[in-house]
């Protein structure tokens, strides 16, 4: 390994694995098999009200976190929702499989990059330290959306804003990332497809960033343009362990 770079931050979504279907009517779909789990469990709940509200929560919750960039989950959504609706204590045993319920939808909608595993398998290969730093509402979710892919083996940590109730781009995610390998900020890139979130939180926390730029066309990104500028860019995975190696 050449220079001062000892380890890789990397974003989940977007970066490392992608997302095959229609985002509203796989959410629409995934709001349904968390009702009829939840009916499932005892709850008698009215489906039109349940759906409508929760959907719309969700929405709320959507701006908010991104004004805020703290991390409420999803699972304060719904134990919130469910409090209004005559459930207000709820176990864990009930609450977490309905979640389970509810990502399964879009789980079978995430694949890996064709490059992630071959691109991994060669950084791990030349000493770099790997690790993913994810904005999700629901740490489980990440988690298994990592174990689906089969990465897993190659990374030190999964750190998501559901975890640490921290989103992207405060840099202080990236600092407990760091932490993490007592490393400083000068040793480490971030690797991520969102310039509001990976690039200026990269920015903000000192660290190198690249702006992977094979899925960053969306309406996010487009505003951010002018105004966001990563260190560096690739088109791909595979073009990151070269690029890696000119730093």
């Amino acid at each position: 390994m050449q220079g001062a770079i000892k380890a890789v931050l990397f974003d989940l979504g977007g970066t490392l694995i992608y997302f095959d279907g229609n985002w509203a009517e796989v959410a629409e779909a995934a709001n349904r098999e968390l009702y009829l789990h939840l009916q499932q469990q005892g709850l008698r709940l009215d489906e039109k009200l349940f759906l409508d509200e929760f959907r719309g929560r969700l929405e709320e919750y959507y701006l908010q976190r991104d004004t805020e960039f703290i991390e409420y989950t999803t699972a304060h959504v719904l134990r919130t929702l469910l409090a209004e609706l005559g459930y207000p204590e709820l176990a864990d045993d009930t609450l977490a499989p309905s979640l389970k319920k509810l990502y399964a939808v879009s789980q079978a909608h995430w694949k890996p990059e064709e490059d992630a595993l071959a691109t991994l398998a060669r950084l791990r290969g030349a000493d770099y330290r790997l690790g993913v730093i994810s904005n999700a509402a629901d740490d489980a979710d990440v988690q298994r959306l990592v174990d689906n892919a089969g990465i897993r083996g190659y990374l030190d940590f999964v750190l998501s804003s559901a975890a640490c109730g921290i989103r992207k781009p405060n840099p202080r995610i990236f600092q407990i990332a760091l932490e993490r390998w007592h490393l400083a900020s000068s040793e480490a890139v971030m690797v991520g497809d969102t310039l509001g979130a990976d690039i200026l939180g990269a920015r903000n926390a000192g660290i190198y960033s690249i702006w992977i730029t094979r899925r960053a066309d969306k309406p996010g990104n487009r505003d951010h343009a002018s105004t966001i500028q990563a260190d560096d860019q690739i088109k791909s995975l595979a073009d990151l362990p070269e690029r890696l190696d000119s730093l």
